[in-house]
């Protein structure tokens, strides 16, 4: 599951980060239609960007994200050459993590 798609580039003298995670991100509340049981909850809790090995982001998310989150963020002081890697954590202690250089 933890298959993530990251791309970083220079753009106006900023990095911009564009990530992709593959999660169900299941909130707990939906039934299945088949069975009527409810789902149980599976959702990321924890996103953590870092940009040259310096910690830029560090989000705390909940069940209200969509399924496969779209991710993109802006980091002023990077330049291009520095390795940018995002990290999640699900509830169930699930892990994924992508890295990129900043072209």
């Amino acid at each position: 599951m933890a298959d993530m798609k990251i791309r970083a580039s220079m753009k106006d003298g900023a990095a911009e980060v564009k990530c992709l995670m593959n999660h169900p991100m299941e909130t707990g509340l939906r039934k299945d239609p088949k069975t009527g049981q409810v789902v149980p909850a599976h959702h990321i809790t924890n996103v953590t960007a870092t940009v040259g090995g310096k910690t830029v982001m560090d989000a705390q998310w909940g069940g209200g994200i969509s399924k496969n989150p779209y991710l993109a963020f802006r980091v002023k002081g990077a330049k291009a050459g520095d390795k940018v890697t995002v990290s999640w954590e699900d509830n169930k202690g699930e892990k994924g993590t992508a890295d990129a250089t900043v072209g």
